[in-house]
């Protein structure tokens, strides 16, 4: 018999002592449960811009959680030590699985420890391991805390309609196009931007889009195609992040400031009202500023973050203080 894993598109059916596509996901006496549920690969405190997320509460600090795993297979991933370890692809002589056991209470527990109120569920893909992340994410929110999930977004319809409710703020990658997605993710886009979509309707939920951008494989029309189809979708702050060798395109170059500079001038083209470049030295690709009348609400440097003062403490928050205009995103 066979059992039907939904935590994303793939749907995987998995027989009695197998595992799904991700390797996490096992059926096991009768049911599907996560391996490995537990094993913290990784707990440690972040400035909540690297995620990157840049309209959800601007300079907060947040604990960054991992367990091992992903549903994709992309030959240039950043993370490939932690999310392709369960991969049939990844050596075997690496695959051994390394974690510390920790219950989501326990998990909770060490936000207090650390003086934070944001746990971002990250560096692998949390879509695998959602059971462990709902778990933790209900007790977040019983003790006022947020949420945010960085994530591939292949969820299934089922997935995404019970992890969406538990979630503040999301920063969701769009690879490329469907050609890319099947080249270099073994993946599809149609579930991911299903997500995003679903995501920018949903009041409350603070959505951010990343591209790794990587010269020589997405060109300017790709970005400018992406652009407008994030724009109908409702996105509203596009992060294109340069990308530098990793994993099996250790032989690719890293992507210049050069094209970056072009590609953020295309984007700023598709009328996403806030767009920045990642991995850059050029400070301007991180400052926010109101879409309507140009104020720079938002100074970054690094990871050092100023809120306009105004906007900061103003009764209204989000609103622009040069125009008026409502600047997206949560602050506090």
């Amino acid at each position: 018999m066979k059992l039907t894993c939904d935590f994303c598109y793939r749907m995987c059916e998995i027989e009695e002592g197998s595992r799904g596509y991700c390797g996490i996901r096992e059926c096991r006496e009768g049911e599907i449960i996560t391996v490995h549920y537990g094993y913290l690969l990784a707990a440690a405190v972040d400035p909540i811009e690297k995620k990157p997320m840049y309209h959800f509460c601007p300079g907060d600090k947040t604990l960054s959680a991992a367990l091992f795993g992903c549903n994709y297979t992309c030959s240039f991933c950043q993370n490939h030590d932690i999310s392709q370890r369960t991969s049939p692809l990844f050596p075997a002589s690496r695959k051994q699985l390394r974690g510390e056991c920790t219950s989501p209470r326990q998990l909770v527990s060490r936000m207090d420890e650390c003086g934070v109120s944001i746990m971002s569920y990250t560096y692998s893909d949390p879509v695998v391991w959602q059971d462990y992340m709902l778990d933790t994410a209900r007790l977040v929110h019983e003790q006022g805390g947020l949420n945010c999930m960085v994530t591939n977004g292949s969820f299934s319809a089922q997935s995404l309609e019970r992890v969406l409710p538990l979630i503040d703020g999301i920063n969701i990658d769009v690879k490329g196009d469907e050609q890319f997605y099947q080249t270099y993710c073994k993946a599809e886009l149609s579930p991911v931007l299903r997500a995003v979509e679903a995501c920018a309707r949903r009041p409350g939920t603070v959505l951010e889009v990343t591209t790794l951008l990587i010269e020589g494989i997405h060109t300017l029309e790709e970005v400018r195609a992406m652009g407008q189809l994030l724009f109908n979708a409702g996105v509203q702050v596009w992060h294109l992040s340069r990308f530098f060798p990793h994993y099996r395109m250790e032989d690719r170059r890293s992507t210049s400031e050069a094209y970056l500079d072009e590609a953020i001038e295309v984007a700023g083209e598709c009328r996403i009202p806030y767009v920045y470049g990642g991995n850059s030295t050029n400070p301007e690709h991180s400052i926010t500023r109101c879409p309507t009348c140009g104020t720079q609400v938002i100074t970054r440097r690094g990871y050092y973050v100023r809120v306009q003062r105004e906007l900061q403490h103003s009764m209204l928050m989000n609103m622009c203080t040069g125009c008026g205009e409502r600047i997206y995103g949560k602050f506090r």
